[in-house]
């Protein structure tokens, strides 16, 4: 509990100094250690938690509940992406976790899958994509504030 004292200490701090006050409240952060084998998040739920492992998601205040994840070929590659991404920071740091490896291989061969299919239907993702074409059709299709499966009916 903060005194009388420590408030008016506090509220003579000024602010934008540069350094910090003698005065500042200190405060302890809290990193969770991410354990081998963790459960895991489904790719939509790990893309609307921000994080694929439910260990990690820990509250905060003024926390936004996060959106659902739009049911489309785009949403669901972006999703199998963040997992991907997920995985790779985790294997950082688990690089003997032979079944985050395995499934991290998983997602990336199911990502490859559905950007192929993806660019088959509404175009190159990326310029890289857009070069191998057999011509340049980087202006077509879809784009992310369209909707891509309105477009194809």
């Amino acid at each position: 509990m903060i005194s009388k004292n420590q408030t008016a200490q506090t509220a003579s701090c000024e602010d934008g100094s540069g350094t910090m006050p003698s005065c500042a409240p200190l405060a302890v952060p809290y990193v969770p250690f991410q354990q081998k084998g963790a459960k895991k998040y489904s790719q939509t739920d790990a893309l609307n938690n921000g994080t694929l492992f439910p260990g990690l998601n820990l509250p905060f205040r003024m926390k936004v509940p996060g959106r659902n994840a739009v049911d489309s070929a785009l949403s669901e590659l972006q999703a199998l992406e963040f997992v991907i991404a997920e995985l790779n920071l985790y294997l950082d740091t688990h690089s003997d976790d032979q079944e985050a490896f395995a499934l991290f291989q998983q997602y990336v061969k199911m990502e490859a899958e559905a950007r192929k299919k993806y660019e088959e239907t509404y175009g190159p993702l990326t310029l890289t994509a857009a070069a191998a074409d057999q011509r340049y059709r980087w202006l077509e299709g879809c784009w992310p504030w369209t909707d891509c499966e309105e477009e194809k009916r």
